[in-house]
């Protein structure tokens, strides 16, 4: 009787064990959901887009408008002014809502996968707890932080690809209906 005792504790414990799968969204309120039907940002757009992985998009607030840069046309952004609906709904855009978010298709699995990141540096902002480490984004899918070098890669779940080693990229909860769709990042309790 005792052996079997055994194997059912095993059994227990080894279905009941954590899984990585618990830890890969971040418990962080993030709420954004943007219709982008009719061309309202093509930079948007670009980062919706499943047939073109590697392309990613920041969102941020600034006033009453939305503002998207891509990492393929740095330099360049698109600021769409809210509609009834933008005005009405609660938008939670990253750390403390001021660091916006990235989105986009990675380019290393087949069928891609979309991602939401904060855009903080998950390992400044977690030694600090102030939003004052923004990432920039380049051509290859590689978001850089400027304060401690470390360089996160978006297109494998924002892990770490050069520096320090540490925490990867904060993930949030997303869907997308498709370029010409709806973008919804909805985390935590909202």
């Amino acid at each position: 009787m005792r052996k079997y005792t055994y194997y059912i504790i095993a059994l227990i414990a080894l279905f009941s064990s954590c899984s990585d799968a618990e830890y890969e969204f971040s418990s962080d309120p993030c709420y954004f959901v943007f219709d982008n039907t009719a061309n309202r940002s093509p930079l948007l757009s670009s980062a919706m887009n499943p047939l073109s992985p590697g392309v990613f998009c920041h969102v941020a607030v600034s006033g009453k408008y939305f503002v998207f840069n891509t990492n393929m046309a740095p330099g360049q952004s698109d600021r769409v002014p809210f509609n009834g609906i933008d005005a009405q709904r609660s938008i939670v855009l990253g750390a403390y809502n001021e660091s916006g978010i990235i989105v986009g298709y990675g380019n290393l699995s087949s069928p891609a996968i979309f991602y939401a990141y904060d855009n903080q540096c998950p390992n400044c902002y977690r030694s600090s707890n102030l939003p004052r480490y923004n990432l920039t984004m380049d051509t290859t899918g590689k978001a850089i932080c400027k304060n401690c070098g470390r360089e996160y890669d978006m297109n494998n779940g924002g892990i770490i690809s050069k520096g320090d080693p540490g925490d990867k990229l904060i993930r949030y909860r997303c869907s997308t209906t498709g370029t010409q769709g709806v973008l919804s990042v909805v985390n935590g309790n909202q």
